[in-house]
């Protein structure tokens, strides 16, 4: 049987030709950056140009039913007439054809078949070297026909038809453009409305931002300063104590906002206890910074003589947080090396640690207040105050030039002629020890006693850190390594346990020869670091080898 014109397997004429591309109700043409002018001048395959559409081809009824609703029940064959109608659309000589392909038989089509119309229409005109001009109103119902059903499409129709409109040239406010952007926006599941987020004032910003996450893993300085805008009223002790010790992880020595802590110390007196004091005045001493609050010091010693018995680790922690700023006061150092104190801290959990920062107290007592007549640590009390490397070398061993500088001294002086790691009396740990005879000759140390007496022989106070190699008969020195964590960040003071240990080692009587990282870090291979050490060595009127003796 025949079938009528207009149906599926009918015939259309050619399109004539004369006019442009235009979207729907309007005169348009091709602009310059327009996909459709790459169209236009591609010498390309249908494969080609749907790759430049950047979507595979479409295969007959290859999205699914999911998609569709094409496919019947238990996943049988397509429908044939849908089948056919994509065939002809794929088959399409013109835009005109798809027109009428689509119109001509509104039952049988899909929404599937607006996107292979739209697909068929770039291969049509990438297809010659010189296609003809497309028909203004072919392209006009084309999109007229998209508009209209778009309403029916899925998510993914409307995705594929959009892109491929775009891409052949439509503008951003063209109609059909409009209409299916309309759509997309339809389908888009609504958004929840964000989270009100509470009025953080004052203090609240300071710990909320210092309680987070990536502040406290990536400390930013600039905005550690921003929080010393804070009015002092604003300040809690919680917020104060967050900040202490952010600055002390962080070794950030941030004079603003140390001054900040140290006012509001100074103020809230009355209202902290000595175990917020301790965490208060942690950043003081371990980034080497004496405040200029002149109230500073006075202040603690009045909340030491008021608490020093409630707390005694918390008295001990301010202690040598004031012990690093060469700042000891008497009254409280009598009261923590009396016998009742030190009767009450032998039984509690904190014993060992507070023993030993009671021996380091002791040994700066010794060294450095001359004029002290209170009561000592018992020697039997006593215990080495660092006896092998701390926390922070062994943590960041491989980083370290120890090994590098070891393997230097060995090939320049010998192994016998250095100690590395030698704890010395009262319990301080060098990286390497030299022993240096009367005439600069380096010496093996196995033949010399490498530890100087403790207590020191009396003599004034500094002279033995001072006194030249050549005088002494048994001079020892100590090359100490300052690698770039030993220091503040971003600064050139050495950390207040670093500056510390190296100014009682000089007031011991060691001769010191500081190794800076950045020097370490200048040297190229262990060629260039023998000769930097030998240099160093050198300048200090030190010899060795066969005309050292």
């Amino acid at each position: 049987m025949r079938r009528p014109r207009g149906e599926l397997g009918s015939r259309a004429p050619r399109p004539t030709e004369g006019a442009t591309c235009a979207g729907p109700g309007e005169s348009w043409s091709p602009s310059p950056n327009s996909m459709l002018r790459v169209l236009l001048a591609a010498q390309a395959s249908a494969a080609q140009l749907s790759g430049l559409l950047l979507l595979p081809p479409i295969q007959p009824f290859c999205l699914g039913p999911s998609k569709w609703g094409d496919r019947p029940p238990g996943g049988g064959p397509p429908a044939g007439p849908a089948q056919g109608l994509q065939r002809l659309l794929e088959q399409a000589r013109s835009p005109g054809e798809l027109v009428r392909w689509l119109g001509q038989n509104p039952t049988k089509v899909r929404a599937h078949h607006y996107p292979v119309a739209l697909r068929r229409l770039g291969q049509l005109l990438g297809s010659q070297p010189q296609p003809p001009p497309v028909e203004q109103t072919s392209l006009q119902d084309l999109s007229q026909l998209i508009i209209r059903n778009c309403p029916s499409f899925d998510i993914h129709t409307i995705h594929v038809c959009l892109h491929l409109a775009v891409l052949l040239g439509f503008p951003s406010d063209a109609p059909l453009v409009c209409a299916l952007e309309r759509e997309r926006r339809f389908r888009l599941p609504p958004k929840p409305p964000p989270p009100l987020q509470p009025v953080l004032r004052g203090g609240q910003r300071l710990e909320a931002a210092l309680s987070c996450p990536h502040f406290l893993r990536h400390p930013q300085q600039h905005l550690i300063r921003s929080l010393a805008e804070a009015r002092p009223e604003e300040l809690t002790p919680h917020v104060m104590v967050r900040l202490a010790q952010h600055l002390a992880r962080h070794r950030l020595r941030e004079p603003q906002l140390l001054e900040a802590i140290a006012h509001f110390l100074v103020v809230q007196e009355a209202q902290l206890s000595s175990k917020v004091v301790q965490k208060l005045v942690l950043p003081f001493g371990r980034l080497n910074y004496f405040p200029l609050e002149q109230q500073f010091v006075p202040c603690l010693e009045r909340i030491l003589a008021r608490e020093a018995g409630a707390a005694p680790l918390a008295t001990v922690n301010i202690l040598m947080s004031l012990c690093q700023l060469r700042c000891l006061p008497s009254r409280a150092l009598q009261f923590v090396f009396s016998p009742s104190f030190i009767s009450h801290i032998s039984g509690t959990p904190h014993a060992p640690i507070v023993r030993r920062y009671l021996s380091l107290l002791d040994t700066a007592v010794e060294l450095e207040l001359p004029g002290y007549q209170g009561p000592r640590l018992p020697r039997r009390q006593k215990v080495p105050i660092f006896p092998q490397p701390l926390i922070t070398d062994r943590a960041r061993c491989k980083y370290s030039h120890k090994d590098i500088v070891a393997e230097g001294l060995r090939q320049l002086l010998g192994e016998e002629k250095y100690r590395q790691d030698l704890t010395v009396p009262p319990g301080y740990c060098t990286d390497f020890l030299l022993c240096v005879s009367s005439s600069g000759a380096v010496l093996p140390v196995r033949t010399q006693d490498p530890f100087l007496p403790y207590p020191p022989r009396s003599c004034p106070q500094g002279q033995a850190a001072s006194q030249p190699t050549t005088q002494d008969p048994a001079q020892r020195v100590v090359l100490m390594l300052q690698e770039r964590w030993h220091f503040c960040r971003d600064s050139r003071v050495l950390l207040g346990s670093r500056a510390l240990r190296e100014r009682h080692l000089g007031l011991l009587g060691y001769q010191l020869l500081p190794l800076p990282f950045e020097e370490l870090e200048s040297q190229r291979g262990l060629h260039q670091l023998k000769s930097y050490l030998r240099q160093k060595l050198q300048a200090l009127g030190l010899r060795w080898g066969p005309e050292g003796g």
